[in-house]
């Protein structure tokens, strides 16, 4: 009688004191991810806990999470998602932080530094931070910087962006939402991680802002300080999507827009603890309209 193989695999290894707990969902990326460890390795201040979920891990990836001694990990035999990575690999998580970052992010030197005394300054539990990005591309996200180092891993220029990046100023931005972003453990178990109903992924980020609303965090803040440059894509654009900004509006009766522009105020200039935003008629006639195509489209 044949005995089928566990399709889920975890392994915890990193016993040291560490500062934060760094989730990366990787799926068949491996030099991205290499790239994105080199750079948390190289760059940071602190020592951390590296979990590393690997869907599929057919190019390789798996063999050399497997022969990295100080890299804890997660593994499925398919490609899980976004938001079942993160929720199975925060499983290992061992400090009191959690932060969620994407493989193709390399992290600038004293990222951690730039948390660690933002969340010192706070002073309690009820935050919700970003840092801020540095892109090739301009998508109209008022919360990144641009800035070309390269187009993708081959074209990339280390040496360049380590030189200068001190010099691209980004003040303090309203309206965390998007990796990399931390939050403390307790508040991740009290909204439960990332939500399945946006397997694999897409409005998945906006969605975790509005779970964190809902409980009371009204400390949504980018630092411009923590900066990380991002390739943008290299896995999103390979994956079937899925309907999230119906899911969304399905979910809490507005679009993610809304989220963002009205109660985060994303990427203006950070001042203070947010307020519940006014809604008028016309928003409200709007997102019934809205709630109707939803129900059509899901």
């Amino acid at each position: 009688m044949s005995v089928s193989t566990n399709p889920m695999e975890k392994v915890k290894r990193n016993a040291v004191q560490n500062l934060f707990s760094i989730l990366i969902p990787s799926w068949n990326n491996l030099p991205y991810l290499q790239l994105c460890i080199k750079g948390i390795k190289k760059n940071s201040i602190h020592s951390h806990q590296i979990i590393v979920h690997v869907n599929e891990g057919k190019d390789g990836t798996l063999e050399w999470i497997k022969s990295q001694s100080d890299i804890d990990y997660t593994h499925s035999s398919e490609n899980i998602g976004i938001c079942y990575a993160l929720n199975y690999s925060a499983t290992l998580a061992s400090t009191n932080y959690i932060l969620y970052l994407n493989d193709d992010m390399y992290t600038c030197p004293g990222w951690d530094e730039a948390l660690k005394k933002e969340i010192e300054t706070i002073g309690h539990n009820f935050f919700f931070l970003s840092g801020t990005m540095i892109e090739p591309y301009d998508k109209l996200n008022p919360c990144v910087i641009l800035k070309n180092y390269g187009t993708d891993i081959d074209s990339f220029n280390e040496k360049a962006l380590l030189n200068e990046y001190e010099l691209l100023n980004k003040t303090d931005w309203s309206g965390a939402t998007f990796p990399p972003n931390i939050v403390h453990k307790d508040i991740w178990d009290m909204v439960g991680g990332y939500s399945i109903e946006f397997h694999p992924g897409m409005y998945s980020d906006p969605d975790f802002s509005m779970k964190l609303w809902k409980l009371g965090v009204r400390l949504f803040k980018g630092v411009g300080q923590c900066k990380v440059y991002h390739f943008s894509g290299q896995s999103t654009d390979r994956v079937k999507k899925n309907k999230g900004y119906y899911t969304f509006i399905q979910k809490w009766g507005f679009a993610s827009s809304l989220l963002t522009q009205q109660y985060l105020k994303l990427g203006k200039e950070y001042s203070g603890l947010l307020t519940q935003p006014e809604t008028g008629f016309y928003v409200k006639v709007k997102n019934l309209f809205k709630r109707l195509s939803a129900s059509f489209n899901s």
